[in-house]
């Protein structure tokens, strides 16, 4: 066998070297990786090239420190809260030791060519009493930038009643922001929207709330009524103002009516105008004005139950009208001169009774009232009202029968007297041969007065200082 060529050696000793000198080399870098990362090796998105296990725990680390939860508030402020602040820290459960083991050192000249991305559980932990310090510290906490929710409520204005809405605020539900803090911590979440999930305090009544607004348009309803009372020569009309000053807002917020100042305003217009029993002012068919006494059973006298029980309806209905009072007895003029123009007159001072129809005078005729002397003087200086209407009616303690009988007091009233002669009526023959208190009167008299009058009609009762007779019939008389 022919020897190699000194050439040759040369190139095997080189090439023997080179061989030597790479696989030092390959040996030196398996060597490196027995305790490093691979090029190109990633934990859970983190760059650990190179790193020895040490490193990536603390890159891993770093990595934690960089966790932060932004807050988001009501009207978009933000606030941050850091890992620093929530003393975090990485859980260290071998997880990396774990992945190098599994790195075959030797294997490296595989890896040039492509990456090792790996995914571990990398636990975290955190000091969960300092939430409460960190809650603390967020501006949405200070007392000077939070604002209590407010409830809606109803305003009164010029305009009538409205909703006013409801102001949210910007009070936090503490408890419930520290569970979503942790929660959001613990799950590794960077953002949580404290709107969102509804962690602050509601009003309790909203503006859409539906009884609210039922209440409202009922106030507006009551408000806007007008209520008139006529009484020819007078009103009394009842307006905004007045239901404004009777509405009663109670503990929930609500309004109600106060009733007791309903009657109150019904017993001030009773005042006004009942007339019932009251003294009168009158002038005579003579023309001589007089008083006449209280005490009749003549005149208005208002039901104020009844009156401020429809009333308080009409107001609650939304009414808008001209409405009559309910009345327990009832004159014939809404006027302050209740007598009207239908009445009779009985002067026992002249003996002549005058009945007037509209104002127009309809019989005058001379009567005989009751017997003075004897303690039968007929009721008088006050004003009646006829309690009754009966034909043919009988007298059984006389025993006798009148064709027309008006009674006006008690038993004391306007009726025929047939058993006198015509020539017994007026002068001083009622101090002779007078009634029991009754009128009597002509036949065809009576008749007219029977037929013109109803029940319920005045009869004024008086003694004159006058003995002048008074108009003829047909003569027009204002009645006063």
């Amino acid at each position: 066998m022919k020897s190699l060529s000194k050439s040759k050696k040369i190139l095997l000793g080189v090439m023997a070297g080179m061989v030597f000198v790479i696989l030092c080399v390959y040996f030196a870098v398996s060597f490196f990786f027995r305790t490093h990362f691979f090029s190109g090796t990633s934990i859970n998105g983190l760059d650990c090239s190179r790193m020895t296990v040490e490193e990536v725990k603390q890159n891993i680390q770093d990595h934690v420190l960089e966790y932060a939860l932004t807050i988001t508030e009501r009207g978009g402020s933000t606030e941050v809260i850091t890992a620093k602040q929530l003393n975090m820290i990485y859980v260290d459960d071998n997880g990396v030791e774990k992945l190098m083991e599994e790195q075959n050192p030797f294997a490296w000249i595989l890896s040039v060519s492509k990456d090792k991305n790996y995914e571990m559980a990398a636990n975290t932990t955190f000091d969960e009493n300092t939430i409460d310090g960190i809650l603390d510290g967020l501006q949405c906490f200070q007392e000077a930038n939070v604002t209590a929710p407010a409830d809606a409520y109803i305003q009164e204005t010029d305009a009538g009643f409205q909703v006013v809405p409801e102001n949210q605020g910007n009070t936090l539900a503490r408890d419930q922001v520290k569970e979503a803090v942790l929660g959001a911590v613990n799950g590794g979440q960077t953002a949580l929207n404290l709107e969102e999930q509804d962690l602050y305090v509601k009003p309790n009544l909203l503006s859409t709330d539906e009884t609210l607004n039922t209440e409202v348009q009922q106030l507006n309803s009551w408000t806007s009524v007008q209520i008139t009372y006529d009484f020819v020569d007078r009103q009394f009309t009842l307006g905004r103002d007045d239901i404004r000053s009777w509405l009663v807002k109670g503990d929930g917020g609500s309004y109600t009516l106060d009733e007791s100042k309903v009657a109150e305003w019904v017993r001030n217009m009773a005042y006004e105008t009942d007339t019932f029993g009251l003294a009168h002012d009158f002038t005579t068919s003579t023309g001589e004005t007089i008083k006449l006494a209280p005490g009749g059973d003549y005149g208005w006298y208002m039901n104020q139950e009844k009156t401020t029980a429809a009333l308080v309806e009409a107001i609650k209905a939304g009414q808008t009208a001209t409405l009559e009072p309910v009345y327990i007895y009832s004159a014939q003029d809404r006027s302050k001169n209740d007598i009207g123009g239908t009445y009779v007159e009985i002067c026992i001072t002249s003996q002549t009774m005058w009945c007037y129809k509209d104002g127009k005078l309809l019989v005058q005729t001379p009567i005989v009232s009751g017997n003075e002397p004897n303690g039968f003087a007929t009721p008088s200086g006050s004003v009646w009202a006829i309690d009754g209407k009966k034909p043919n009616a009988k007298f059984n303690l006389f025993n006798v029968t009148v064709n027309y009988w008006l009674p006006f007091n008690g038993d004391c009233g306007i009726h025929d007297s047939t058993w006198r002669a015509d020539t017994d009526y007026g002068g001083s023959t009622y101090f002779g041969s007078g009634s029991h208190g009754c009128i009597n009167t002509p036949i065809d008299a009576a008749s007219k007065i029977f037929d013109a009058v109803e029940i319920g009609y005045p009869v004024i009762v008086y003694y004159s200082t006058s003995q002048v007779v008074g108009p003829e019939p047909t003569q027009e008389v204002t009645a006063g």
